[in-house]
């Protein structure tokens, strides 16, 4: 069977993977992207839905993709209220930061299906699905993908996009340290009696973090990441019993509640992975690192890593090789100090409330209240969330 060349090879179709070929549509490089499956919609609201960042969202509209959204799918974030587990309270407004938005948010599904159109639509970037990876090796002129049905895809750059579990990582036999969390995260989709005005909660509890995300209408999505005995006490409940309990944990805040679709939970885990590039070869997204949810950034660091290996890319001159180690080192510069603040600062939380002693709870929370009445640090915290400083 004839092989296949490009100069770009993307392993992952799901939305680090897609954005990246996206951003890099109408270069010189000749992009395959594969994946196992393409995308779809499913009935109703997607329980995955993300917070995807101010910064973000510029890249994703560099990618085409961003405006092909139907509106009324996607929310506004305009403000945030966050609460301590013994009285501490802190808010966030777009409005007082000078932003238009905090974040919108936007089902997982919706923006994969987009992104992947986006894809396929261009003329330099070749759509390789459905296809099951079988085998990779790497020489010093390029990296060869071999596929189960026996095609051979060569190309000057491989990117591993394909996930926490990376098999491409594996192939290339870089090491990943992986710390499982004693937590799951039980994700559902309700409508609500109050509307939310936009408005995002989150409360840290004894039983972990919940957060509520608004979605378009009387409706909101919840993600709530708590031990795993708990996680599977709560997706036992009945429909009703689940929006009670739901309704409670959250003070009440929008009314009574109904569940519009089953709950669903997957494991959490801190993951660090040794190396995230080698000659011919680098990593993004879940592939590259895997954080706690509770700050809502892991979608955006694989946005971030995306637009970053863009980039770079885009800016080598066309006698460069684009997978020469050295290329890839800048890409691996630009992403390294935000990828392991983020991973410090949400597992140290994480740790920080899983303690349960009065005198640390009194402490973290006085901490969280004192800074809610510091307007200038509140601004600064909100626009490097924002992804604008």
């Amino acid at each position: 069977m004839k092989n296949e060349d490009f100069d770009v090879l993307i392993v992952g179709g799901g939305l680090a993977g897609a954005s990246l070929a996206c951003a890099l549509r109408g270069s010189r490089y000749r992009v395959a992207l594969l994946d196992r499956t393409a995308p779809r919609l499913g009935e109703g609201w997607d329980t995955r839905v993300y917070a995807i960042a101010p910064a973000c969202i510029d890249f994703l509209r560099r990618c085409g993709a961003w405006d092909h959204l139907p509106p009324e799918r996607v929310q506004r974030i305009e403000r945030m209220a966050i609460a301590g587990d013994a009285g501490g309270a802190l808010t966030f407004s777009a409005y007082e930061s000078g932003l238009d938005a905090l974040a919108w948010i936007v089902e997982g599904s919706r923006l994969a299906v987009e992104l992947w159109q986006t894809a396929s639509r261009q003329s330099n970037i070749t759509v390789v699905s459905p296809a099951m990876p079988a085998a990779l090796s790497i020489d010093a002129d390029a990296a060869r993908l071999t596929l189960a049905d026996g095609r051979v895809l060569s190309a000057k750059l491989v990117i591993g996009a394909d996930g926490a579990n990376s098999w491409v990582r594996e192939q290339a036999g870089i090491a990943a340290q992986s710390d499982p969390y004693p937590d799951k995260a039980v994700v559902a989709n309700f409508a609500c009696e109050r509307p939310h005005d936009g408005t995002a909660f989150q409360w840290f509890r004894e039983d972990g973090v919940l957060a509520w995300l608004p979605l378009p209408g009387n409706n909101f999505s919840i993600v709530w990441s708590t031990p795993s005995q708990h996680a599977d006490a709560l997706l036992a409940l009945d429909a009703q019993s689940l929006a009670e309990r739901v309704a409670a944990a959250g003070s009440h805040e929008l009314g009574a509640l109904q569940l519009l679709a089953p709950a669903a939970a997957f494991p959490l885990r801190l993951m660090r992975v040794k190396e995230t590039v080698m000659s011919r070869l680098a990593l993004i997204g879940d592939a590259a690192h895997a954080i706690h949810p509770l700050s809502g950034h892991g979608i955006n660091l694989g946005f971030q890593d995306a637009a970053a290996l863009a980039d770079v890319l885009l800016a080598l001159p066309s006698f460069r090789d684009c997978g020469d180690a050295a290329v890839l080192k800048k890409y691996r510069r630009a992403r390294a100090e935000e990828v392991a603040l983020l991973q410090g600062v949400t597992h140290g939380l994480h740790e920080l409330f899983a303690v349960q002693a009065a005198p640390l709870a009194w402490l973290r929370n006085a901490g969280m209240s004192m800074t809610g009445k510091m307007p200038f640090v509140r601004g600064v915290m909100t626009r490097y969330a924002a992804g604008l400083i």
